[in-house]
């Protein structure tokens, strides 16, 4: 195949998009962001556990401590009852009875009192604990959303430069014949590499030395013709920097 000099040195330009293209394709794929958003949620998840957690065992707590607050309204209204059948006056016997239920009623007024006190230092202590829940919960909240809009802004600059090189793609691709392209594609899909500078006898894709029957070779090649580096497959554009 061949091609002027000239045309060759724009596949350099058309390599160095290209590369530019795969840097933010690289880039896009490997945001640290994307890992940090990835941690962040997890971290999320956790906290809104935790604040589940702490409100569901609030919840259980405010329901035992209004059963316990209803079983002492209970003793009581029965205590009351007891001591106005009492003051109302009533036979011995029964007045007896009346005497050893208040009594009765008495203790459990204070065991029920003693469990509700205890229920509600461990409904304050827990309480507490919903409230440190939460504020953890939008502290994750706020490091996620920071995360996210970095990684936006990130993703956005890309789409910028992406567009840009895209433009430019398309406009060196417009210099070159076809079959040129075509080979410089296929060497690209293949090889990751579609052309580069042999510089100092130095393919610029391999980064190799090219021996010294390859450079007779290149050196007995004609200007406009379209070589190939013997070891990556690479179109190799020679130029005054090349050593031949």
């Amino acid at each position: 195949m061949k091609a002027a000099p000239a045309v060759q040195r724009r596949l350099l330009d058309l390599a160095e998009v290209d590369t530019e293209l795969d840097r933010v394709a690289h880039r896009r794929r490997n945001l640290p962001e994307l890992a940090e958003i990835a941690e962040a949620e997890q971290v999320l998840r956790a906290k809104r556990d935790a604040v589940v957690a702490a409100e569901t065992t609030l919840g259980d707590l405010d329901r035992d401590v209004k059963r316990l607050e209803t079983e002492i309204d209970q003793v009581r209204a029965r205590a009351d009852r007891d001591r106005k059948l009492l003051d109302d006056g009533v036979p011995a016997k029964q007045a007896e009875n009346l005497n050893h239920e208040l009594e009765t009623l008495k203790r459990r007024q204070g065991v029920l009192e003693d469990e509700s006190l205890e229920l509600m230092e461990r409904r304050e202590a827990v309480e507490q604990d919903v409230t440190f829940a939460k504020s953890e919960l939008a502290t994750a909240e706020e490091k996620l959303s920071d995360a996210q809009g970095r990684r936006d802004q990130a993703f956005a600059d890309l789409e910028t430069t992406e567009a840009r090189s895209s433009d430019r793609r398309k406009t060196v691709l417009a210099e070159l014949p076809t079959e040129l392209v075509t080979l410089y594609e296929r060497v690209r899909a293949n090889k990751g590499t579609g052309a580069a500078l042999l510089r100092a006898r130095r393919c610029g894709a391999c980064r190799l030395e090219l021996d010294r029957t390859a450079i007779s070779d290149l050196r007995a090649a004609a200007p406009d013709e379209v070589v190939r580096c013997q070891e990556c497959g690479a179109i190799l554009v020679r130029t005054s920097e090349s050593g031949l």
